[in-house]
């Protein structure tokens, strides 16, 4: 295997920022993404489903793929390939190596709820147009399609297959996948609030999404794990834990993009049919990131 693609540690799953008319605010993303940069995290991930990936043309995409890799400082960034055509999947993927990117997280050809051999067809032919390495993402709660551990074992004969991001939302996936298929694949967890059982289960990364704003923290906890440092990771994960369930819900984009106008002072706005929350819905997370904000450890 390559060693550009043993991917491992804390990679965000950035989201895409908007001007006031809607369009792509690229000194604002550079600015978010250096931030993610500065605080120590393994590599990017544009354009996915907190990048609200659905609502943006292709260029745009690419657009926000080559600002990320201009301000990783070398490390990996991968372009999220989500299409519900394969063929349309091909063409992203082949660009998107055109421009620079280091791999690719693929995503079942949504909102089609293919069958194992299709699946299997689809994520064969997006890795082999593109020929980066490929994180398999699976979401079977989000998506209906579910690339199971056995599913993986027939998979493991495509060496573009490196990595998987599982979020099932069953933590005993990962022991399933390790026994089924020892260190073939990388895998990370893709669940906020399953971050830490996941590692402890031997998850080697984690697809991050409140890392967007709080990279410090999601770093550390990472940084504790390796280190051996258990007690201070879990400590920072539980006070972490009331935010991280806000990335588990429908409205994941609008509720992670107003954490990020409250801690690192950027801004909501969010591509239709997406709206910024209000009423209710906002005050609960205003009082969450209060809380949070006033219980904040110190870190070194």
């Amino acid at each position: 295997m390559n060693e550009n693609s043993k991917w491992e540690g804390v990679f965000p799953a950035v989201t895409t920022k908007f001007t006031e008319n809607g369009d792509l605010d690229y000194t604002e993303m550079e600015r978010c993404f250096r931030l993610q940069i500065d605080a120590g995290v393994d590599g990017l991930i544009v354009c996915g489903s907190l990048g609200e990936a659905s609502t943006l043309d292709l260029d745009e995409k690419l657009g926000i793929l080559q600002l990320a890799c201009e301000v990783s400082d070398g490390r990996p960034v991968l372009f999220t390939v989500s299409d519900g055509s394969t063929r349309n999947a091909q063409k992203a993927a082949e660009m998107a190596a055109d421009s620079g990117a280091t791999g690719l997280m693929v995503l079942p050809g949504i909102p089609y709820k293919s069958d194992p051999g299709e699946t299997i067809a689809h994520y064969t032919s997006v890795a082999r147009a593109g020929g980066l390495p490929v994180m398999i993402y699976n979401n079977p709660v989000a998506y209906g399609v579910d690339i199971t551990p056995r599913m993986l074992v027939e998979m493991a004969s495509e060496p573009l297959f490196t990595s998987i991001k599982e979020s099932s939302d069953d933590v005993r996936r990962i022991t399933e996948i390790i026994n089924l298929n020892g260190d073939r694949y990388q895998v990370f967890t893709g669940v906020d609030n399953l971050a830490m059982e996941s590692i402890f289960m031997g998850a080697v990364g984690w697809v991050a999404g409140l890392v967007v704003a709080f990279p410090r923290e999601t770093v550390a906890i990472w940084q504790f794990y390796r280190q051996g440092r258990y007690r201070e990771a879990l400590e920072l994960y539980r006070w972490f834990r009331p935010l991280l369930d806000v990335d588990v819900s429908t409205k994941l984009v609008q509720n992670i993009k107003l954490v990020e106008t409250l801690v690192i002072e950027s801004n909501d706005r969010c591509r239709a049919p997406r709206q910024a929350l209000d009423g209710a819905e906002r005050a609960h997370i205003c009082d969450l990131v209060e809380t949070a904000l006033m219980n904040r450890p110190q870190l070194a």
